[in-house]
């Protein structure tokens, strides 16, 4: 694997250096070079260092998709600070939860989003100043004055001397990413500057990204995949990011058939809306290099539909928040569907049975454990959770159930904490919506157990029906029975789904991940307040 820079705002002062005029950044009809990109997040260090940002100070940026995004990200790490990623569908709660657990002295955001963080400014007294990431006016509610200083970007970055702005130091603390917090309150992930630098190398070695590669990113820049991906992999090897501020199918898709983009990096429903798009067009778009999903399972029914439609296979890989990138399907070789490939060079993965934590060397489910210069220090401020990731030799618990075939690939049945125990019996629901997602009806399932008194918990399915399947009428039970039926007759009887549910959409989060807690929450409310119109078990 080659040689890494120590640090992403390194691998930016190379290419501004050597390749100062190179694209690096297209948003909006407008370029920023390598060499205007890094003035930008000079300006930053700059005006933030005079603020009075010190070393290891917190900044949150809760902004949309722009190139204040990628600048003033850099610009943080280039005064020293450690940036805050803040999901831009995050609320009140979640706000005052991770503000003031990372302790951040300081909010970058805009004006769409300014009246959500006024509403917790008063519950986090270790913020100091919000900058504002517009030049229009900000409105201040019914004539109060903010307890903290608001600032517009000019403001901020004063043209002057004042502030030493230089390549961070690669065991750094670069991010803190507070994790999904599907059970229980979301924990930080501390990432360091070597962790992304180590990461990002690896990627670029298995994707074969060069200096040439164009790559069109509508993913958000809060989660690893859009930023320590897209952002990061660019950077580090000198090529462009065609950055959006939002997925719409329709612009992808066009940009597609002008032949310009080299790489696109989604998550499974992207995938899904451009195959709708495709049917709404007669044109094609030209090859791609590569086409890149990840986030949340990648069914194999959009694989195959994809790869018939725009004549490519699509890469699926294997990451999260702790561990940025861990498996990858092939660039080169078989890209397995349902499977998500092997360590990405530099890496380690290995299977290890639930109960004796002792490594699984055949194809038996077990949970996947990682280890390598990928993989993050721990949490912010909790020891006793980053001590029980980890074992004495280093390898991090990832908390997901999977295994690995005989010729090495891995395959992700779902989260630990996600499996059912029905009679005494496993379950992985990952297992039972596949089988569910191959009838020509389903556009998708999730699985997932509810109490049950006799057996403990009941399997229950909720499914999305195609959008050409007629309205089921009187609660589906003749559809219902039917997808009982096949998984019956595919799995054991025992993992069959007790009880389908039709909804109209799976809740997800932002990068396509089913939230089966609120999922889960849906269906006790409507069974507590109308008749089930689920079928009977069959």
């Amino acid at each position: 694997m080659p040689a890494h820079p120590g640090s992403i705002v390194q691998a930016l002062l190379n290419a501004a250096t050597l390749t100062p005029e190179r694209p690096a950044l297209l948003f909006g009809g407008a370029t920023w070079t390598y060499q205007r990109l890094l003035a930008d997040a000079g300006a930053w260090a700059r005006g933030l260092q005079r603020w009075g940002l010190l070393p290891e100070d917190r900044v949150a940026l809760y902004l949309d998709n722009t190139p204040t995004f990628v600048a003033a990200y850099l610009g943080v790490h280039l005064a020293g600070g450690i940036v805050v990623l803040v999901n831009t569908q995050y609320r009140q709660a979640e706000l005052r939860h991770i503000l003031s657990d990372a302790e951040a002295r300081l909010c970058i955001t805009d004006p769409l989003r300014l009246p959500e963080l006024s509403r917790t400014e008063h519950e986090l007294p270790a913020l100091e100043c919000v900058i504002v990431a517009d030049s229009d006016p900000v409105d201040v509610a019914a004539g109060a004055t903010p307890r903290v200083p608001r600032l517009t970007p000019d403001e901020v970055l004063v043209a002057g001397d004042g502030g030493d702005s230089r390549a961070p130091d690669p065991e750094a603390i670069a991010l803190i990413i507070y994790t999904s917090g599907t059970t229980g309150r979301s924990k930080g992930a501390m990432l360091k500057h070597r962790n992304l630098a180590a990461n990002s190398a690896a990627i670029v070695e298995a994707w074969r990204w060069t200096s040439d590669d164009r790559l069109l990113l509508a993913l958000p820049l809060f989660h690893v995949h859009g930023l320590t991906v897209g952002i990061n992999g660019t950077l580090l090897t000198g090529a462009t990011v065609d950055l959006r501020s939002r997925f719409d199918a329709g612009d992808i898709y066009a940009t597609l058939l002008r032949g310009e983009t080299t790489m696109f990096f989604g998550v499974p429903t992207m995938y899904t809306r451009l195959i709708a798009a495709a049917h709404a067009h007669t044109k094609r778009p030209p090859p791609l290099r590569l086409y890149v999903s990840g986030s949340a399972p990648l069914s194999a029914q959009t694989f195959e539909e994809f790869e018939a439609i725009f004549g490519q296979p699509i890469l699926e890989r294997y990451g999260m928040t702790e561990t940025l990138m861990n498996l990858s399907n092939p660039f080169t070789g078989e890209r397995r569907p349902g499977a998500v490939g092997q360590p990405f060079p530099g890496q380690e993965a290995r299977i290890v049975d639930m109960g004796t934590r002792q490594p699984i060397l055949d194809e038996r489910l077990g949970e996947i454990e990682v280890r390598g210069p990928h993989v993050f220090p721990g949490y912010w401020r909790q020891l006793a959770a980053t001590a029980a990731a980890f074992d004495a030799d280093g390898w991090f618990a990832t908390g997901d159930l999977g295994w690995r075939s005989a010729d090495g690939y891995y395959t992700i049945a779902g989260r630990a904490r996600e499996l059912i125990i029905s009679g005494g019996y496993n379950i992985y629901p990952r297992e039972v919506e596949e089988v569910l997602e191959r009838h020509p009806a389903v556009a998708e399932a999730g699985v997932l157990g509810m109490p049950d008194p006799d057996y403990g918990e009941q399997v229950v399915a909720a499914v999305v029906l195609r959008p050409d399947v007629a309205t089921v009428s009187g609660g589906g039970d003749a559809l219902g029975a039917d997808l009982i039926a096949l998984c019956r007759d595919q799995l054991a009887s025992y993992k069959k789904p007790r009880q389908v549910v039709f909804v109209e959409a799976l809740p997800r989060n932002a990068l396509g991940k089913v939230q089966k807690h609120i999922l889960r929450e849906r269906i006790e409310r409507d069974a507590a307040s109308a008749p089930t119109a689920a079928s009977p078990a069959v």
